[in-house]
């Protein structure tokens, strides 16, 4: 039965009840009628109330990530935490994983879809592990934040908790790069740069500004994020999300390695007559201008290579002789011939250094190079440890951060 039917039924009902002919005063049926209509308003603008106190709710939580004033919001790759999920078998036997014989363990190491921790722990990573292409330990031993290999979607950065429950962060983004401290992450996005801090398995506090399109974030100096603006040619931007948009420094770095404890960027620059690559100190504070350089040491300028916790060495690649060799060179000593050591295989991969003065790095047939600054003065040159148990094309991914217990 119809509105309409219900009410010419209810009135007709009162219209028979009624011994008077004359016209009511009052219509019953016409005030019940109302009364109906008015309770069924009520509950419509509860409903929308309601509905508008959650939009409100989700949209200040979207905000929270994504609003930048002056610019209008729109869902970035951020998803949070709702892919979270406990990985089974968080503790597998020995056998399942394969083996670094390296000694003691000094960092941690992803080996195929396993993290295997300094101290022996394992933890299985089925969903994460495979297309980890470096990983590093978050502040206060809270876990690890992953950062996936590229693929045809884009790059993904997870956290994993020390019980082995992984959480999915970002997904499709581009270029992701960490801050040393692990309390900050920077990526492209579409066209826009975007940085944000990590509290536990969350990105809040998210700023993002236009960029070029060949623009993505390479490190950080503090809070700010320094940006290369182009693959094939030299030169940097600064990013300090609470002064604006990017501005360009003007430098000649090619590549930055990181940066040091007091703050200067460590980099690969062209300089020296003629032109060659050389290592420099780069200070953020004056738009990246170079405190000192040093162009001893022929460098092979791919990029690859890692800076030490305490800002003292340079691992990189480059000739010792006519082979290609990784080189240590004293930051310390950065004149116009720096103290440089051959060290050990090519770099191919993340280095991940110790606070006590060691690196480890994948070289280029897999194996994992150990890397004593001790042992190199003395004139050592590393050799590479086989992974025993890793497939062939497969690497170890040492993992970079604070390892102290």
């Amino acid at each position: 039965m119809t509105e309409d039917e219900l009410a010419q039924a209810l009135r007709e009902t009162f219209a028979h009840r009624v011994s008077v002919a004359r016209p009511l005063v009052a219509d019953p049926a016409g005030l019940a009628i109302r009364r109906a209509d008015r309770s069924r308003r009520r509950r419509t603008l509860t409903g929308i109330a309601l509905a508008a106190v959650a939009t409100v709710t989700v949209s200040a939580g979207m905000a929270q990530l994504g609003q930048q004033p002056g610019r209008p919001t729109h869902p970035t790759v951020v998803l949070g935490d709702p892919y979270a999920s406990p990985l089974p078998d968080p503790t597998p036997q020995p056998s399942a994983a394969p083996r670094a014989d390296l000694g003691r363990g000094e960092v941690d190491l992803i080996l195929n879809d396993v993290l295997v921790t300094a101290g022996g722990q394992r933890l299985a990573l089925p969903d994460v592990g495979t297309a980890a292409e470096r990983a590093q330990r978050l502040p206060d031993r809270a876990g690890w934040a992953v950062v996936g290999a590229p693929t045809a979607a884009g790059r993904s950065l997870w956290i994993v908790l020390s019980n082995g429950t992984a959480h999915l962060l970002l997904a499709g983004a581009r270029d992701i790069v960490l801050s040393p401290d692990g309390r900050q992450v920077a990526w492209r996005e579409g066209t826009d740069l975007v940085v944000a801090g990590i509290v536990g398995t969350q990105v809040v506090a998210a700023a993002r500004t236009p960029a070029s399109p060949d623009a993505v974030p390479v490190a950080f100096a503090g809070d700010t994020v320094l940006v290369r603006l182009a693959p094939d040619r030299p030169g940097h931007a600064l990013w300090r999300p609470a002064a604006g948009p990017p501005r360009g420094a003007g430098d000649a770095a090619l590549h930055v390695y990181g940066t040091r404890p007091d703050g200067l960027a460590v980099a690969l620059v062209s300089a020296g007559t003629p032109r060659r690559p050389c290592v420099a100190l780069l200070d953020p504070a004056r738009d990246l201008a170079p405190v000192r350089t040093g162009c001893g040491p022929t460098l092979t300028g791919d990029g690859a290579g890692g800076v030490s916790a305490d800002g003292r060495w340079l691992l990189v690649n480059g000739k010792a002789g006519r082979q290609d060799r990784a080189l240590l060179v004293d930051l310390d000593q950065l004149a116009a011939a720096p103290a440089t050591r051959p060290a050990g295989p090519p770099v191919a991969g993340p280095v991940a250094w110790t606070p006590q003065g060691t690196a480890h790095y994948p070289a280029a047939d897999g194996a994992l190079v150990r890397v004593e600054v001790s042992r190199v003065l003395d004139g050592e040159v590393a050799v590479s440890v086989p992974v025993t148990g890793l497939a062939a094309g497969e690497r170890a991914v040492p993992v970079g951060g604070d390892h102290r217990p």
